[in-house]
């Protein structure tokens, strides 16, 4: 058994979030963590709302709000979306805790005591008609390195360098589009080439990442350049150095502190669990930890930031950068084991985009479609290593065919003639060489599907977990146990049923990763009792430090099945079933797209 650092990115709490979001950051890492669960690990998965940072303060006073209020609104939308599709975090939490304050101040320290981070005299771009800083994100021109004209004044997206928004050719906002106006300030920096080497070293040894992951990461650091980390900001967190702890005009950059998220839910969590050092076996890079393993799920825009920023924030903290240094009070800390990184999924042929209402939001998806629909959309058909496109064609078709006439179909008809004919799980006879084929695949699959599954390879993993209901399906209509009437056949009916019955069981198993909410319907139906696939469920909390309360997602997932075939009781009690998908009219079709062509 290990221990498993489920590391979820941050979604941000400026709005609600939309299926392009949660199938690379979601779904991904929750079928993960469920399968890890189930094979015994000892899993943390943790992650939160976004909240700091100029793009909160302006959507605030757009809509009349202070930015607090906007993140709560946010904070508990997106906090029911993610409940809604059954993401199975231990803690979902919020960057606006005093318990993430006093994790993130304390990295700062740390860094800034082992010489990592050093004040230097910038240039900050100001908002000519209102005064006000504007966020390097808010900011767009031509990027000076490959001439992509939309890159930002962060990063360009076309050719992946960072950057500082003054390097922009004829740079604009994206606010009201105005020319900024660059003026001098002192800001704290990251000295990113300080953990050049350390970086690369580490690199080298990731062997089984996401090629696109380790070719991206490798190429950042042939020119890693300084970055800044405060910013002239009203919201986020306070610098905790005298003379800047105090001052209503300076803050940590959301980029520094967001990812330390993960870090400060971690420790969050274990206050409430009543155990404040339990965080330690997933983080400690010592005796305490040797067994912790840390995956971090996001989207492939996100990369830089757990591949190379990251690592840089953990190793300069820990003493081991160029500089040398000690470790602060945390202790040494692991690094990312893995960086999972999903491309983007789009939505027919367009990109996602709020700002353009091209886009269905979570919410809206999951008042018309069930949640197990869309999660067996992203793991078959989502953007695991290419960019994907979501059509609503393919939706209904995969739902229809693959759902509702393959995996629904074996169970309906394998519990609707069981219950039928014996009205419990009838006793197996002898096996015939097919009834064992049958179930030797169904085993094979606990291998097959959990290898692929624990390296990230869901789209092949969901495709081995159908296949056994392909081979299940087949054995019916071979077997045709409904022509089985007589009294002599009677045995050989209830052996055959039997072994449906167990696919259908072992089946079940296999995709209860991937189909958690209908995986308990399954398990019912197979007349089966308690916990089959755990739940997260929502608590309002108060604030451990004494700020204001608040939602977060948590859960018991200690309950569960786990990742092995489980005979099944003969004599237990059948019952005529429900379907378990809903099959779609294809009218759905033209009533998504007219719906979407009513908001582009």
């Amino acid at each position: 058994m290990s221990h498993v650092l489920a590391a979820v990115a941050w979604p941000y709490a400026n709005g609600p979030r939309h299926i392009g979001h949660v199938s690379g950051f979601g779904v991904p890492s929750d079928v993960f963590s469920r399968y890890m669960r189930m094979a015994g690990h000892d899993v943390l998965m943790v992650s939160g709302t976004d909240e700091h940072g100029t793009p909160i303060q302006v959507q605030a006073d757009a809509d009349g709000v202070t930015p607090r209020e906007l993140a709560d609104r946010y904070n508990r939308v997106i906090v029911e979306d993610l409940h809604g599709l059954g993401l199975s975090y231990d803690l979902f939490t919020r960057t606006t805790t005093r318990n993430h304050y006093a994790v993130v101040q304390e990295l700062f320290e740390g860094l800034h005591t082992n010489g990592y981070i050093v004040a230097r005299t910038t240039l900050g771009a100001i908002s000519p008609s209102t005064g006000r800083t504007l966020p390097d994100r808010y900011i767009e021109g031509t990027c000076p390195i490959c001439g992509y004209d939309g890159a930002r004044g962060d990063q360009c997206d076309n050719c992946g360098n960072q950057l500082d928004p003054e390097q922009l050719v004829n740079p604009r906002s994206r606010i009201n589009g105005e020319t900024p106006k660059f003026v001098e300030t002192e800001h704290f920096f990251l000295d990113l080439p300080a953990f050049a080497e350390a970086i690369g070293g580490w690199l080298d040894q990731r062997e089984n990442w996401r090629p696109n992951v380790l070719k991206f990461s490798r190429n950042l650091l042939d020119d890693l350049q300084p970055r800044a980390i405060t910013r002239d900001l009203e919201w986020g967190v306070p610098i905790p150095l005298d003379g800047w702890r105090d001052r209503a005009d300076k803050r940590i950059y959301v980029w520094f502190d967001a990812v330390i998220g993960y870090l400060s839910a971690s420790i969050e969590w274990a206050r409430r669990t009543g155990d404040p050092e339990a965080w330690r076996q997933w983080w400690s890079a010592d005796a305490q930890g040797k067994d912790a393993r840390g995956y971090y799920f996001m989207g492939k825009d996100n990369i830089v930031f757990h591949s190379v920023i990251w690592p840089a924030l953990l190793l300069g903290y820990s003493g081991e950068g160029d500089k040398g240094g000690q470790a602060g009070g945390y202790g040494k800390l692991n690094l990312p084991t893995e960086v999972v990184s999903s491309e983007y999924l789009t939505m027919e042929g367009r990109k996602f985009s709020s700002s353009r209402r091209v886009v269905i939001y979570v919410r809206d998806f999951l008042e018309r479609y069930d949640a197990d629909a869309l999660r067996y959309f992203i793991a078959a058909a989502g953007p695991e290593s290419n960019d994907t496109d979501f059509t609503w064609a393919e939706f209904v078709r995969r739902n229809n065919d693959e759902l509702v006439a393959g995996w629904g179909n074996l169970v309906n008809r394998s519990v609707s003639m069981a219950a039928k004919n014996f009205g419990v799980i009838p006793t197996p006879g002898e096996l015939t060489a097919e009834d064992q084929a049958l179930l030797a695949v169904a085993r094979a699959g606990f291998d097959t599907v959990g290898e692929l599954i624990g390296k990230h390879r869901q789209k092949a993993a969901i495709g081995e977990a159908m296949r056994v209901v392909a081979e299940a399906n087949k054995y019916l209509s071979e077997q045709a146990p409904w022509k089985l009437k007589s009294d002599e056949d009677k045995p050989r009916q209830g052996t055959i049923l039997h072994v449906a019955l167990q696919v259908v069981s072992d089946a079940n198993t296999l995709l209860t990763p991937f189909l958690p909410h209908s995986a308990q319907k399954v398990f019912a139906l197979l007349g089966g009792e308690g916990v089959h696939a755990p739940m997260p469920r929502i608590e309002e909390v108060d604030d451990l430090d004494g700020g204001p309360s608040y939602p977060v997602l948590t859960g018991d997932y200690t309950v569960g099945t786990r990742w092995e075939s489980v005979p099944l009781v003969a004599g237990t009690p059948l019952s005529a079933p429900t379907p378990v998908f809903r099959k779609l009219d294809p009218s759905v079709v033209e009533e998504e797209l007219a719906r979407l062509g009513e908001t582009s």
